[in-house]
């Protein structure tokens, strides 16, 4: 990796606290090999360098480590949501640019939610993303049964809620206050959208008075809030360069605290590996009682936290990002390190309004 026009924070993280073993799916190889074919079969990309930054988000890595088992079609479908996704992110949600208009990015989100509920609406016009979008509707509709394909549409109208709600801070050139950016953060991040494919991938059927109980909806938001924070370390080298500062858990804190991104990295780390101290508690507490179901959903959860982070540290969309690179560098790697002990042991609560409601579900 280029030392050229360090980011703030520089570019070796701070050692991961994480004690989850991490696994990836046996079909990762086939499965790369049939996304990319589908990626060119759709024309997602309009020339080759588009295409490679859109290969190098390494979406196949991403859903094999997050889903490490399970049916490879449906896995399968899982990588093609993500392509689409991060073109849908680049092109439309988070381009950098001042001119990004939160009414635009509303008004797209909301035909593509009605579209993913209504057959045939034709709400998006043309063009090779739509294209994409409809074959993925189409595909995922037979494959998934009607309570799977609510979880579909949950997720996806939770994370295009979250991107609106990230450009209008943008747009106005608000930075976000601590509480709420952690209130939004895991929404932004599309945390229940890839939830949802982990459960359906894996033939994991919670039943509802479960999945939906104040415990394991917290430590959801939980998992999310870590693999969201992880995100913002990765990626702020490639989103240093835009014209509005961005909404990154560093820079949040660096506003909450009026101290460097430098200094406001080590509060951030602290930040998130205290949640990654409640995640295994909260954790643990609820597998105690845990039906079989349930107990399959909640090591799905670790290998969303752990498997993200493996993903990020060797995806070049991260390791040796656009705004530094004319191409993806093969093979960069940001050589990550992991510490046996989080930087923050406390188990008392974040003293943010948004997050408490997570610590209130351990028993006293």
């Amino acid at each position: 990796m280029t030392t050229t026009r360090a980011p703030a924070i520089g570019w070796q993280l701070p050692p991961f606290y994480c004690p989850i073993e991490p696994a990836v799916h046996p079909g990762a190889a086939r499965l790369e090999a049939r996304a990319i074919a589908w990626v060119d079969e759709f024309g997602l990309y309009e020339n080759a360098v588009d295409r490679a930054w859109g290969l190098a988000t390494h979406s196949t890595d991403f859903s094999c480590r997050i889903i490490p088992h399970g049916d490879e079609e449906k896995l399968l479908l899982f990588i093609l949501w993500n392509h689409w996704a991060f073109a849908l992110d680049d092109n439309v949600h988070d381009t950098g640019s001042a001119a990004t208009t939160t009414a635009g990015i509303v008004d797209f989100n909301a035909r593509v939610a009605r579209c993913l509920e209504t057959p045939g609406a034709a709400l998006l016009g043309a063009g090779p993303l739509t294209a994409a979008f409809e074959d993925l509707v189409g595909r995922t509709r037979a494959a998934t049964t009607p309570v799977q394909f609510r979880l579909v549409t949950e997720g996806l109208r939770d994370w295009l809620f979250g991107a609106a709600w990230q450009a209008g801070n943008t747009e106005r050139g608000i930075m976000p206050t601590l509480s709420d950016y952690v209130a939004i953060r895991p929404s932004v991040n599309g945390t229940r959208f890839s939830l949802a494919w982990s459960l359906i991938a894996q033939g994991i059927e919670v039943p509802g008075d479960e999945l939906y109980s104040d415990s394991v909806q917290a430590l959801t938001d939980v998992a999310g809030s870590v693999v969201s924070y992880d995100n913002d370390l990765f990626s702020y080298a490639k989103e240093d360069s835009q014209q509005t500062l961005e909404q990154n858990i560093v820079n949040v804190l660096a506003q909450h605290h009026r101290c460097s991104p430098q200094e406001a990295l080590r509060a951030a780390v602290a930040v998130r590996d205290r949640t990654m101290v409640l995640f295994l508690r909260l954790r643990e507490q609820i597998a105690r009682s845990a039906g079989p179901e349930l107990l399959r959903y909640l090591e799905a959860l670790g290998h969303y936290i752990v498997g993200s982070i493996q993903w990020m540290n060797a995806a070049p969309r991260y390791a040796s990002p656009r705004n530094r690179h004319i191409v993806p560098v093969p093979g960069a790697s940001w050589n990550i390190t992991w510490r046996d002990t989080p930087t923050d042991p406390s188990t008392d609560p974040l003293p943010v309004p948004a997050a408490a409601w997570w610590w209130k579900q351990l028993a006293t």
